[in-house]
């Protein structure tokens, strides 16, 4: 078994609340979920409105698989319409 982990760093410049945050943050949360069937958390800056840290982890049997599909949920979320992509770290191990 070959776990891959995703940390994603999102802006969300429109928050104000951390219930403008909670909103975006569950719809993201809740589309990666059902596209690409992975475990999805926020992580950091819980308390920062403007800011989303996501981890995403995902498992199989293969490292490619584990690449490609973190590679596409990046590529996903940097086209996302309402938060600006920040930066991106994949782990394989």
């Amino acid at each position: 078994m070959i776990v891959g982990t995703l940390r994603v760093r999102l802006l969300l410049r429109e928050a104000r609340t951390l219930k403008d945050k909670r909103q975006v943050l569950r719809s993201i949360k809740d589309r990666l979920r059902q596209a690409f069937n992975v475990s999805v958390a926020e992580i950091e800056d819980l308390d920062n409105p403007r800011s989303i840290v996501l981890g995403i982890a995902m498992v199989s049997n293969e490292t490619h698989p584990l690449k490609t599909g973190l590679g596409e949920i990046a590529n996903a979320l940097k086209a996302h319409p309402v938060t600006e992509f920040v930066d991106s770290e994949i782990e394989i191990g």
